[in-house]
C-alpha cells in the first residue's frame, strides 16, 4: 500500500516502516498516526510478515514529538479524545502487534517519539540518539501512554523525574535505566535491529505471538496474567508449530515454521 508520510516495505519476511517527514523531524501528524494505526493493522493480520522494524528517515530524528500546530487550540475534550484515539489506534495496537516490533531510534525520540518508540516491543538506539518526554514545559503531558509504559519500563521515581523535569536522556543513559535494549553506532542501527528480528524468525510465530500477549498481560490491572500463561501454553500444544518443534528436537535438526 502507498502512503504519503510513511514508507512501508517487506523484505525477507521483515517488513520496514520508516516515518519519512524528514523535514518535520518525523513529528507525529494526523494523517502519520492515521498511516502507522493502518500498517500495524495489516502487519498484524499477514502470515508474511514474521516482524515489524520501525525508524525515522535520515539521522536526526526518528520521531521529534507530535505536530503541536495541530493541537495547540484544543479544549479539553478535544484534547482528551486525541489522547484517546492515538492510544487506541496506534500505541496500543503497536503494543498488541502479534509480530514483534523493534524501534531502531536514529535520533531524537522526544514526547510522541519516545512514547511510540516504547510501545514497540524492543528499543535500538544509534549512539547519538536522546530521549525525553517534554510535554511539560508545553503546560502537558505525555498523552499516547508515556506515563504508564515509561514507569513500567524504568519504574517510579526515574519516570516522574524524566517527565517532571522535561530533560532528555543520552543513549548510553536510557540503555542503563533499561529504556533501549542495545546502543551502537548509527551505521550499524539497521544491522542491529534486523539481526534481532532475524533470530526471532527462526521461532514459531505463534508462540511468539503467544508470549507477546502473556508479557503484556502482566501490566493489565484487570487481566491476571498467571491465568493468561495458562491458557496460551495450552493453546500451543494445538499447533503444527509445535508439533514440528518437538519433531525437530526429537530428531536432532532444525525445525522449519509455518505459522499453523
Amino acid at each position: 500500500m502507498t502512503y504519503q508520510n510513511i514508507l512501508s516495505e517487506l523484505k525477507e519476511q521483515i517488513l520496514y516502516v520508516t516515518i519519512n517527514r524528514e523535514h518535520k523531524l518525523n513529528a507525529l501528524n494526523k494523517e502519520t498516526l492515521a498511516e502507522l494505526a493502518d500498517v500495524i493493522a495489516v502487519a498484524s493480520q499477514q502470515d508474511e510478515v514474521r516482524g515489524v522494524l520501525l525508524t525515522g528517515a535520515g539521522e536526526k530524528a526518528f520521531v521529534a514529538g507530535a505536530d503541536i500546530s495541530e493541537f495547540s487550540d484544543y479544549n479539553g475534550e478535544q484534547g482528551e479524545e486525541l489522547a484517546r484515539k492515538g492510544q487506541e489506534l496506534v500505541f496500543n495496537a503497536i503494543e498488541k502487534c502479534p509480530k514483534p516490533v523493534v524501534a531502531a531510534i536514529n535520533g531524537f525520540a522526544l514526547g510522541g517519539g519516545l512514547e511510540l518508540a516504547m510501545a514497540c516491543h524492543i528499543r535500538v538506539g544509534a549512539d547519538h540518539a536522546k530521549l525525553g518526554l517534554p510535554e511539560t514545559s508545553l503546560g502537558l503531558i505525555p498523552g499516547y501512554g508515556g506515563t504508564q509504559r515509561l514507569t513500567q519500563i524504568v519504574g517510579k521515581g526515574k519516570a516522574i523525574e524524566m517527565i517532571a523535569t522535561a530533560d532528555m536522556i543520552s543513549a548510553e543513559d536510557a540503555e542503563k535505566i533499561g529504556l533501549l535494549n542495545y546502543v551502537v553506532p548509527q551505521s550499524e542501527l539497521i544491522a542491529k535491529a534486523e539481526s534481532i528480528l532475524n533470530r526471532i524468525k527462526l521461532r514459531a510465530p505463534l508462540a511468539i505471538a503467544a508470549a507477546i500477549k502473556s508479557v503484556n498481560s502482566a501490566f493489565d490491572v484487570e487481566a491476571n496474567g498467571f491465568e493468561i500463561e495458562i491458557k496460551e501454553f495450552g493453546l500451543c500444544f494445538n499447533t503444527e508449530d509445535f508439533k514440528e518443534g518437538t519433531r525437530a528436537f526429537l530428531e536432532k535438526r532444525k525445525p522449519v515454521f509455518q505459522g499453523k
